[in-house]
């Protein structure tokens, strides 16, 4: 609890530090970011912290972290001032001008410090509730999902191990890089910001690395909801709030927004969408383990619903006797399994498709999860710049894509250096966080810009300039501010391969995303026959069909470049798929394409119908009390904001359709996994505001049907999360009693271990030799540098390849500490120790399982400096 609590004030505390700056950062918001100052207060707190010590600047310890608070301290309060130096500003010229002071605030007696920052006051004043709501939301979600993790705390199985490990690296180095605690000698060859942030918050709070897991989990859920909520807020907000004044001072705005009767319960949706409405497999596994659509006669057994689905684990029989709760063993873990990729010769690749309910569920403190409130802080940064808050203009040097001569020439870019420079930490810190969300949020912050254009000058071919113009620029800042991290940084990306056999079929694009999906076609329906809105149908045909087909040739002239270019593995390919020919493979790839071509049909309508309304989108001049103001300019409509979420959503899910990103495990496995996961989190925000804007739109009768289907909906989606919870957490019966620390469960299973990690956390840092496994060993191989943060000599194999792009260099170091332990020569075993500069060696039942040990040369030549049972910890002089 105490733990709990240090972390909520500690959290707190970094968003008040932060609101005096995401309240100038982010002016086009009706919250002006208070939703969001924890999270950009983490951000930049965590990027000053990490940037100082990456320059050798401070250390990595508790006065680097209070330095890198100071530093974030003074940019809040220099905002602070520059917002009352603002307003004095636009004062004066309110008095001395012809321009009609509309703000209560500027028509008050000049003098006094309350006057100057009565914007920011009255801001606070007026927006309690908001206020109350938001902070009523954080807390409980953050407890709310901390208790879930009390239940079951264990950093056990899946990737767990792998990400405590980077914690407790990442406090025990002195300085960064920090130290790979699985290939001693080498930084961490991952993006590791968000672990960087965990143990930064653990070094302050002084809790245990294996107590911050969890913690961080509950926090990243809790920021993910205040997020979710604030985003939802603001687009509600254009349709229940007004402005009191907009006055613009030479490049900079400031607008304050007065909520009057902007809704607070609607918003909630936001969070619901995002985080707890999940998949449909779950309300499947209900009527399977019922026997619902299962014939009695088994003769019919081979052909019914269940076998025409063919989920794995569904297809088979149900269990007896039936029930309406799902109990097979991991029930709950087919849910990130949806999606099932067979090749043409019938073989099954396994799909990972999770959503954040499951991802939460689950436990693993993994990039995706880590990068969640950050992304929808790019996500209101997006619609920041989409609703005006960064109206000005920043020069870049750039290529003019009309130039007649084609020479680099100087572009203005209609964005304030404040705007520019946010956007460029926010983005940066993405790809730092989770390297694959970079482009999502790139293009949606992008795609914001260019709507924002196109209400000021309408469509045209300089919209594809707008886009390149601020693009280049803010990709090349977003890399130049953490440029350390890539320095140090490799990866086992290499290019894109062609998808020619794996369609996704529209009955699991459907159970993965038909929570989703039906509330925002129902939008889309009511802006074409309800509302009769404007569209350009044939250009959303035209351009959602050109778009299918280009990428179908453009993945068969990426299969037929391979096979002019690589005849061997062309060759082997079209035997291990069945086909005798290329043009046989090409006709079998192409009925089955046809075959499961709903998926397909589903994304092309959904770009369809986003490119069509987009297409006639028009911008409103600002409110009516601004028509005097000579800078007024044009806004887009709140709903293409909504319109740009759902198209980039379709088209992240559309691209593994066609191509995937080329990994070790060499199908599209990784590739859905994270862009469906990024999908999910637009396509939920979208889903939230398409429910909301329905509610309050569709009258009597239609609304009635319409909150009636909405109930159904949400109560199928919510199956999933109510039951898993429950076996998750055997029923909030933990079996040995409820904790945050993770690393509870190794005094009862091995307290021996237990013993000897507790020892080595405060020992002097050193390298050490342990057992070698595989990855996800469940004997636990690599649990002593995973829980002590100490560098071992190779720790899991396969992952330090991952993360390297190869095995060159890891099989010796395999080699050399079997060797080590089973060698009876001293000598052979000394120049082991000094290659890799080894400080302890440990021997433990884990060892002596591995390996067969001969211990009397550890004996005779080692010093014993810890020993608890089986366990013994040798020094190395």
């Amino acid at each position: 609890m105490l733990a709990f609590l240090s972390w909520y004030l500690a959290v707190s505390f970094l968003g008040l530090l932060t609101f005096p700056l995401t309240y100038r950062l982010f002016p086009g918001l009706a919250d002006r970011g208070y939703s969001l100052s924890r999270a950009l207060g983490l951000l930049l707190w965590g990027y000053i912290f990490w940037l100082l010590a990456s320059l050798g600047i401070v250390p990595n310890n508790l006065g680097g972290l209070i330095l890198a608070l100071l530093i974030l301290a003074a940019l809040s309060g220099w905002s602070f001032w520059a917002t009352i130096a603002d307003h004095r500003s636009s004062y004066v010229a309110c008095h001395t001008s012809n321009v009609t002071c509309h703000s209560p605030a500027l028509n008050v007696a000049e003098g006094s410090l309350v006057t100057h920052h009565s914007s920011f006051i009255t801001w606070l004043k007026s927006n309690l509730r908001l206020i109350f709501t938001t902070e009523a939301l954080f807390l409980l979600s953050f407890a709310f999902l901390a208790a879930i993790r009390a239940a079951n705390p264990e950093i056990v199985g899946t990737e767990k191990p792998m990400e405590l490990a980077f914690i407790n690296a990442i406090l025990r180095s002195p300085s960064f890089p920090p130290s790979d605690p699985w290939l001693s000698g080498y930084a961490i060859s991952y993006y590791y910001f968000g672990y960087v942030m965990t143990a930064m918050l653990a070094r302050l709070t002084g809790v245990l690395g294996s107590v911050a897991f969890n913690l961080m989990l509950a926090l990243l859920f809790a920021l993910s909801a205040v997020g979710a909520y604030g985003l939802l807020y603001n687009l509600l907000a254009e349709r229940f709030t007004f402005h009191v004044s907009r006055i613009t001072h030479h490049a900079s705005r400031s607008t304050s927004h007065v909520t009057g009767n902007a809704p607070l319960g609607l918003p909630l949706l936001g969070p619901l969408f995002l985080l707890l409405v999940s998949n449909l497999e779950g309300f499947l596994e209900v009527l399977h383990q019922r026997g619902i659509f299962w014939p009695s006669d088994p003769q019919l057994a081979t052909r019914n619903f269940w076998t025409w689905l063919g989920i794995k684990d569904l297809s088979l029989p149900p269990a007896q006797p039936l029930s309406w709760i799902p109990d097979r063993y991991l029930w709950w873990w087919r849910a990130s399994r949806v999606l099932q990729d067979y090749d043409l010769a019938g073989v099954w690749h396994e799909i990972i498709d999770e959503f954040p309910f499951f991802s939460y569920l689950l436990g693993d403190l993994h990039p995706h999860v880590l990068a969640m409130p950050f992304g929808l802080l790019a996500v209101a940064a997006a619609l920041n710049l989409f609703l005006g808050g960064w109206r000005g203009e920043t020069k870049f040097f750039g290529l003019r894509l009309p130039s007649r001569t084609g020479v680099l020439a100087a572009r203005t870019v209609s964005i304030s250096r404040s705007g520019f420079l946010v956007t460029a930490i926010i983005l940066g810190g993405l790809a730092f966080l989770n390297t694959w969300d970079i482009l999502a949020y790139t293009a949606l912050v992008l795609g914001a810009y260019v709507l924002t254009r196109v209400a000021e000058c309408g469509w045209s071919w300089q919209r594809l300039e707008d886009f390149f113009a601020l693009g280049l620029p803010l990709g090349v800042l977003a890399l130049l501010l953490y440029l350390p991290f890539y320095v140090s940084f490799s990866s086992q990306a290499g290019g894109i391969l062609p998808n020619l056999v794996y369609p996704t079929r529209g009955a699991y694009l459907w159970v993965m995303f038909g929570a989703l999906l039906l509330p925002i076609f129902a939008l889309l329906f009511y802006f074409w026959r309800g509302e009769r809105r404007p569209a350009n149908w044939i250009l959303g045909l035209g351009l959602a069909l050109g778009l299918g087909f280009f990428l179908w040739l453009f993945s068969w002239a990426m299969g037929w470049y391979a096979e002019l270019r690589l005849p061997d593995f062309a060759a082997s390919f079209l035997q291990s798929q069945g086909a005798i020919s290329a043009q046989g493979f090409f006709a079998s790839a192409t009925h089955k394409r046809f075959t499961y071509i709903g998926g397909l049909l589903t994304l092309l309508a959904l770009i369809a119908s986003a490119i069509a309304f987009l297409s006639k989108a028009e911008g409103g001049r600002m409110k009516d009390e601004e028509k005097d103001s000579p800078l007024s300019s044009f806004i887009p409509h709140p709903s293409s904001f909504i319109l740009l979420l759902t198209l980039l959503g379709a088209l992240l899910v559309l691209a593994p359709e066609f191509v995937y990103l080329r990994d070790q495990f060499g199908w599209r496995m990784n590739t859905i996994f994270k862009f469906y996961y990024q999908a999910w989190s637009l396509w939920s925000l979208a889903a939230a505001f398409s429910a909301a804007l329905m509610l309050t739109k569709l009258r009597r009768l239609w609304n009635g049907l319409y909150s009636i289907g909405l109930v159904l909906l949400l109560s199928v989606a919510l199956t999933y999360p109510t039951l898993s919870l429950l076996t998750k957490t055997n029923d909030f019966h933990p079996a040995f009693g409820w904790t945050l620390d993770g690393a509870a469960h190794l005094d009862r299973d091995y307290p021996a271990d237990a013993e000897a990690i507790r020892w080595l956390q405060t020992a002097p840092d050193g390298i050490i030799i342990e057992a070698v496994g595989d990855s996800y060993s469940p004997e636990g191989h690599g649990r002593i540098s995973t829980y002590t943060g100490l560098p071992t000599v190779i720790g899991w194999l396969g992952h330090e390849a991952q993360w390297r792009g190869t095995y060159e260099g890891l099989e010796p170091r395999k080699n050399d500490i079997e060797l080590l332990y089973q060698t009876n020569s001293w000598e052979e075993a000394h120049t082991i120790l000094e290659r890799y500069n080894v400080r302890y060696v440990i021997v433990g039942m884990l060892e002596r399982s591995t390996y067969r040990v001969n211990e009397l040369k550890f004996q005779r030549h080692l010093p014993t400096v810890f020993q608890s049972g089986e366990v013994i910890v040798y020094e190395v002089p």
